[in-house]
């Protein structure tokens, strides 16, 4: 059941519990999040950020509306981290029903300015729209991109903002990061800044960088208005850590069909959890009229 991300986050913002986001590298990973969604019963966004569209092509999206199509569990194609109108644009030809406009690194102004217009686009053909206001850390090894510094999100600003642009859903810096964290200890999320952008904000709130944080600061953020939580590393990892292992034990092995599913699991694993740890199992019921 293909949706577009308003639609989706509104549930889940009244409903209090997240929908995972989740980056697909390729089908594999598309497999994962589908099955891991039904088995679940869990709403599920399916993420995919330039990078991997250049890896993958245009093409592979029409395999992604397919299977979005048939599952029976609400799910959005997601444009993630666009760098501009161009993205955009590319992402809505492709059939994404939701898109990401990052110019969290230009001036406030050029940040409004940028999102007024891809939300005036994207909305007249009933296309969601993600901005980001603050920025995201950057760890060593993620291709998401981010900063060197954490700019945390200001909520007078985010409430100008968002009233501004007619944004749909509002990533914002909290304190976490793309990537994964090498020290270790985990980031500290501020959650009384968080609480303090949702009085000001009144629409879904996104938090990126998702993967390796502590799960009883991730349990509060759906409380406080965040209804997407963005995950890539913690499920690609599980996955390449499974096929090395196995690669390992079987040098053998060359077919995909003897390789991937003991991979496809192990990630379907984390999946699994991240659903329960958002709240999202079993709120595909929700969804059904």
């Amino acid at each position: 059941m293909l949706m577009n991300m308003k639609e989706l986050l509104k549930v889940a913002y009244e409903n209090q519990f997240a929908v995972g986001s989740y980056n697909v590298a390729n089908s594999e990973f598309v497999r994962v999040v589908i099955e891991a969604a039904e088995e679940q019963n869990a709403p599920a966004i399916i993420q995919i950020h330039p990078n991997e569209i250049e890896l993958l092509g245009d093409e592979f999206l029409a395999y992604v509306r397919e299977i979005c199509h048939r599952t029976h569990v609400p799910v959005v194609i997601h444009l993630d981290h666009g760098g501009s109108v161009e993205d955009v644009m590319r992402a809505i030809r492709n059939g994404f029903t939701s898109v990401m406009i990052d110019a969290s690194h230009a001036s406030f102004e050029d940040n409004i300015a940028v999102t007024k217009e891809v939300v005036r686009l994207a909305h007249s053909v009933n296309v969601s729209v993600e901005a980001e206001l603050g920025t995201i850390g950057s760890n060593e090894g993620s291709s998401e991109g981010g900063a060197d510094e954490i700019l945390y999100t200001d909520p007078e600003d985010a409430r100008i903002f968002v009233d501004a642009t007619n944004v749909d859903t509002l990533a914002v810096a909290i304190g976490t990061s793309h990537g994964q964290y090498k020290h270790s200890g985990k980031p500290e999320l501020k959650l009384d800044l968080l609480e303090k952008i949702h009085e000001q904000v009144d629409i879904p709130l996104v938090l990126h960088g998702g993967s390796d944080n502590k799960d009883e600061e991730i349990s509060q953020t759906y409380l406080h208005g965040v209804s997407k939580i963005n995950l890539s590393t913690d499920m690609k990892n599980a996955f390449f850590k499974e096929m090395r292992t196995f690669l390992s034990e079987n040098t053998g092995a060359y077919e995909p069909d003897v390789i991937m599913p003991s991979a496809r699991n192990a990630a379907k694993e984390v999946v699994k959890k991240k659903m329960d740890l958002f709240n999202s199992t079993g709120n595909a019921s929700h969804y059904i009229k």
